[in-house]
């Protein structure tokens, strides 16, 4: 039953905090000590969270309401009310309602929406770390593309090349919503697109020698830890996906029956859902890892707790166990061993680039590839699972090509 006015005036005080509830996710907060306080519960990007919304009498039942209201506006919008109200606390009064840590916070929050939980937190972190201390608290409109190129410079100083690139990007895009939500006309940030100096590309160390190939699966073979990082490990090579997608897994995005992996998109690099063919190798070492977690959301939960997926570092980590360094070996290099020997091997190019995720530009063709090429998908899947299996069993390994593809 909603409240009334008198219902909220006539509430006392008890030994233990209570609510009295109201409508719509509103609810009165009565302390021990007699403040009634007006909270708000509601639910953004499937997380339960709460703000206030004044002290009662103060703010009347109508007025939270209205308040409650415009809270909801937002969410439908999505953008999470409770990141706006904490931009506004941040900002040194009304004068800086439009400055740009109070827009990027607001343009964090609708996109996060749509983004994975780790990637939102990753570029909210880097914003705060590398903007908000110089200009988050200039009005938006007022920010000159000389104070963005200065912001970048002292970053550039500071030795962070890639993390320059993503602030221009992100700057731009924060830029580019202030102008369609009315509060600047032109954004700086793309004024400098090629003054930075040139990004140097990273690549992960792999190995993609046949024998040191075998060496390494030899290895992971005989690796001596946990049965959740055992098979993690073992399953890597199969799928070659990134080690964010492979450790946060879930039993839910297995299909048995169809030998797939659907990872959904909020999962993947660039947003866009993925299909892994699994070879039957995978599934066995799957159905050997469910009896122990299967009972749980992921398939490679932490060691901590279940309610968790592994660490980022654990492959890594027990890669090193097994002797391997960083410039050898990571998580991230069976991408490249697969992309690599699969091409060697004679594979047509497209096949891999659409089993690495690597995204195709064109909408259209890329839905038409997806159905055309998920056969043939599945049978380099399938091949690659055999070839490595023929590298672990062997410790030398004779190239024999035949018709531009080396024989398993």
């Amino acid at each position: 039953m909603p409240l009334s006015q008198v219902k909220c005036k006539n509430a006392k005080p008890k030994p233990r905090t209570y609510r009295l509830f109201d409508e719509k996710g509103l609810y009165l907060e009565v302390t021990p000590k007699g403040q009634k306080w007006w909270r708000l519960k509601y639910r953004f990007c499937e997380k339960e969270k709460r703000i206030s919304l004044g002290v009662f009498p103060e703010v009347s039942l109508k007025e939270v309401r209205d308040l409650r209201d415009d809270a909801r506006q937002q969410l439908r919008n999505n953008v999470d009310p409770s990141a706006i109200r904490k931009a506004q606390k941040q900002s040194n009064g009304k004068e800086n309602d439009n400055s740009f840590e109070v827009i990027a916070r607001e343009w964090h929050a609708k996109q996060s929406s749509v983004w994975s939980e780790n990637y939102s937190i990753d570029v909210m972190q880097r914003i705060e770390r590398n903007t908000f201390p110089i200009i988050g608290q200039t009005p938006i409109q007022e920010i000159t593309t000389a104070e963005i190129l200065e912001m970048l410079r002292r970053m550039e100083k500071r030795g962070l090349r890639e993390t320059t690139f993503r602030i221009r990007a992100i700057s731009s895009q924060i830029f580019r919503y202030a102008i369609v939500t009315g509060r600047a006309e032109r954004d700086p940030a793309a004024d400098l697109i090629g003054s930075l100096a040139p990004r140097k590309r990273n690549h992960f160390a792999t190995i993609t020698d046949p024998n040191k190939i075998g060496q390494l699966l030899r290895a992971i073979n005989d690796y001596e830890g946990s049965i959740v990082t055992s098979i993690g490990l073992k399953l890597a090579p199969y799928v070659f996906v990134r080690p964010g997608e492979l450790r946060r897994a879930e039993w839910s995005e297995i299909d048995f029956k169809d030998k797939l992996w659907r990872i959904p998109a909020d999962k993947m690099k660039k947003g866009i859902a993925h299909v892994v063919p699994l070879a039957t190798q995978s599934i066995s070492l799957l159905k050997e890892i469910q009896e122990f977690t299967g009972s749980g959301q992921y398939i490679f939960p932490s060691l901590r707790t279940s309610s968790r997926p592994m660490s980022e570092n654990t492959i890594n980590a027990a890669l090193r166990r097994l002797g391997y360094e960083k410039e050898e070996m990571t998580g991230h290099g069976f991408r490249s061993m697969a992309s690599t020997r699969l091409n060697e091997m004679g594979w047509d190019s497209d096949l891999i680039e659409r089993q690495l995720a690597h995204t195709e530009k064109n909408a259209v063709r890329g839905a038409y590839n997806f159905a055309e090429y998920l056969p043939k998908r599945r049978k380099m899947m399938q091949a690659w699972a055999g070839y490595l299996d023929n590298l672990k069993s062997r410790s030398n390994v004779i190239q024999i090509k035949s018709k531009g593809r080396e024989e398993f």
